[in-house]
C-alpha cells in the first residue's frame, strides 16, 4: 500500500533542493555574473524554500526509515515530473518562452535529453545559460540518487529508491553495503570525471567558462551547449577528441569507474563484457559511417573520420552534441545515427537507449533460438559475463524491448496527430524516449515547430524514457494501489 504521507514528505526534499539550486544562482547572478538576472532566479527559490519547510514542518513525524517499494517507484516518477515544472520558472522568467516550452527545456535538461525550444543562446545571460548546463549535470546520475546521498535514515529504505532510479535490468550490484555511502561514491567518481573533463576542454582552448559549461553537459551525456553551433563553434577537431572520451567515460557504469579506481586495475573495463562490447560496437560504428562519408566525398579523410567518431559517440551515448551540418548528410546517415541512439550506453551510466547489456541478452537469445532450431535436442544456456542469465532477466529484457519499439510506435502516431510529419514524429519521439536530444525534420534545429499538445507528450515520453518504461507504467495499474 503506498503512504502517500511518506512520498510527499520524500518529494520535500529535491523541492528543497531545487530551491537552494535557484538560489546558489541567483548569488551567482548578483556577484559574479552581474547580468542582472538575480531576480528571476531569487523568487522562485523563496516559494520553494518556503514550501519545502512547511511540508517537513507538517509532516515531521512520518517516518521515512521503512520506504516501501511502491513508495519508491511513485516518488521516483513524481520527481522528475515535480523538479520539471520547479526548475522551469528560471527558464519562463528569463526567455520569456511560453510555460509549456519553459516545462519541456526543464524536463529536457533534468533528464539529460538536451532537446531545446531556444535560439539565440549566444546572446543569453551566462548564469542562465549556467543554470541551464547545471540542471543536466545535477540529472545525469539523478535527483533521487541525490535524496540516497544526502538523507542517512534511507539506510533501509534506500535500496529500494536506488532500484527505481538506477537504469538497467540488472539492479542489486552494490559498491557498499551502506546505500547512502553507495550513492556517495557514485556522485565522488561524477565529480571526479566532470573535473578531468573541464580542464581538459581548458588545455584545448576553451575559456574557462565554456569549459566548466561543457564538462556538465558531457558527463552526463546531457548535449546542452552555451552555443548554437553546439561544439563546432569551437572549430576543433582535437577537442571534439576529448569529447569523444568523456561523452564514453559518461556512457559507462559508474559503478565500475568505481572499481577501476578503487582497484586500480583498467583491465577491468576490457574484462566486463557490456563495456568491452561497447567499445567495440562504437569503434565498428565509426568506422562504417566514416567510410562512407568518404566514398561520398563529403570530407577528407582526417574530417570523414573525426566528424563520424563524433556523432557516433553522441547519438549512441545519447549525449546530443552536434558537429557537422546534419542536414547535408546523406538520408541514411540519419537512419543510422537514429540506430545508435537505440543502442544506447552502459547499465548504471548517464547514458540513455536501450542499454547494450539488454542489446547483448537479446542478441544472444535470438542466436540460441536458431541454435535450438538446427539442434532441437541440444542444452544451449545463455551466459552473461559466464554466469546463467536467468529466467526473471531473460523475461524482464524482452519485455523491455518490446515495450521500447511498441512505444516508439505509438507516441509517433500520436505525435503526428499534432500535425508533424512522420519523418519528424518519429526522430522526435526517438530523441526524446532515448534521452537523446536532437531530431531530424522539422525538428532538426530545434522543438519550436511541435504543438503545445506534441510538447506535454514529449515531456512524458522523457520521463518514460528516463525510468525506462516500467516505473513509470507501474503506476498505471490497478494492482499498485491496491493493498
Amino acid at each position: 500500500m503506498v503512504k502517500l504521507d511518506r512520498v510527499v514528505k520524500l518529494l520535500a526534499m529535491p523541492m528543497l533542493w531545487m530551491g537552494i539550486v535557484q538560489f546558489a544562482f541567483a548569488l551567482l547572478s548578483l556577484l559574479w555574473f552581474r547580468d542582472k538576472m538575480a531576480a528571476r532566479f531569487f523568487e522562485p527559490a523563496c516559494f520553494m524554500l518556503i514550501l519545502a519547510l512547511v511540508i517537513n514542518f507538517l509532516l515531521k513525524d512520518t517516518d521515512l526509515s521503512r520506504i516501501g517499494f511502491r513508495d519508491a517507484l511513485l516518488f521516483a516518477t513524481l520527481t522528475w515530473a515535480l523538479t520539471g515544472v520547479l526548475g522551469a520558472f528560471p527558464v519562463m522568467l528569463v526567455t520569456g518562452v511560453s510555460f509549456t516550452d519553459a516545462v519541456f527545456e526543464s524536463i529536457s535538461a533534468l533528464t539529460t535529453t538536451g532537446a531545446t525550444v531556444l535560439t539565440g543562446l549566444d546572446a543569453m545571460p551566462r548564469s542562465f545559460l549556467m543554470y541551464r548546463q547545471f540542471l543536466q549535470w545535477m540529472g545525469g546520475l539523478g535527483v533521487v540518487i541525490f535524496v540516497v546521498a544526502v538523507l542517512p535514515m534511507l539506510n533501509v529504505g534506500g535500496m529500494r529508491l536506488l532500484k527505481a532510479e538506477t537504469p538497467g535490468p540488472v539492479k542489486d550490484d552494490k559498491l557498499s553495503p551502506r546505500i547512502a555511502n553507495t550513492a556517495h561514491y557514485l556522485w565522488f567518481i561524477y565529480v571526479l570525471i566532470t573535473l578531468l573533463c573541464a580542464l581538459s576542454y581548458y588545455l584545448g582552448g576553451m575559456n574557462g567558462f565554456d569549459a566548466i559549461a561543457h564538462s556538465l553537459s558531457t558527463v552526463s551525456t546531457g548535449g546542452f551547449s552555451t552555443h548554437d553551433a553546439s561544439m563546432w563553434y569551437f572549430e576543433s577537431h582535437s577537442l571534439l577528441a576529448i569529447s569523444n572520451l568523456f561523452m564514453l567515460l559518461g556512457a559507462i557504469s559508474f559503478g565500475l569507474h568505481f572499481r577501476v579506481l578503487h582497484g586500480k586495475a583498467p583491465l577491468l573495463y576490457w574484462r566486463d563484457e557490456e563495456t568491452r562490447v561497447f567499445i567495440l560496437i562504437v569503434v565498428a560504428l565509426s568506422a562504417a559511417l566514416g567510410l562512407y562519408l568518404l566514398v561520398e566525398n563529403r570530407y577528407g579523410s582526417l574530417e570523414s573520420f573525426s566528424f563520424a567518431a563524433f556523432h557516433v559517440v553522441s547519438f549512441i551515448t545519447s549525449t546530443g552534441f552536434g558537429a557537422a551540418d546534419l542536414s547535408s548528410w546523406p538520408a541514411a546517415s540519419a537512419m543510422f545515427l537514429v540506430f545508435c541512439a537505440y543502442l544506447g550506453g552502459c547499465a548504471g551510466s548517464t547514458a540513455g537507449g536501450n542499454k547494450i547489456i539488454r542489446d547483448i541478452i537479446t542478441f544472444k537469445l535470438i542466436r540460441r533460438e536458431i541454435q535450438q532450431l538446427i539442434h532441437p535436442r541440444a542444452m544451449l544456456p545463455l551466459r552473461y559475463q559466464d554466469k546463467a542469465v536467468d529466467s526473471e532477466v531473460r523475461s524482464a529484457v524482452m519485455g523491455f524491448m518490446s515495450f521500447a519499439a511498441g512505444s516508439s510506435l505509438v507516441l509517433t502516431l500520436l505525435l503526428m496527430q499534432t500535425g508533424l510529419d512522420f519523418w519528424s514524429a518519429f526522430t522526435a519521439v526517438a530523441a526524446c524516449i532515448n534521452v537523446l536530444g536532437p531530431g531530424f525534420g522539422q525538428v532538426g534545429s530545434n522543438f519550436l515547430p511541435v504543438s503545445d499538445a506534441g510538447i506535454w507528450l514529449l515531456n512524458g515520453a522523457m520521463i518514460l524514457g528516463r525510468l525506462e518504461y516500467f516505473t513509470v507504467l507501474a503506476l498505471f495499474s490497478p494492482l499498485f494501489w491496491r493493498r
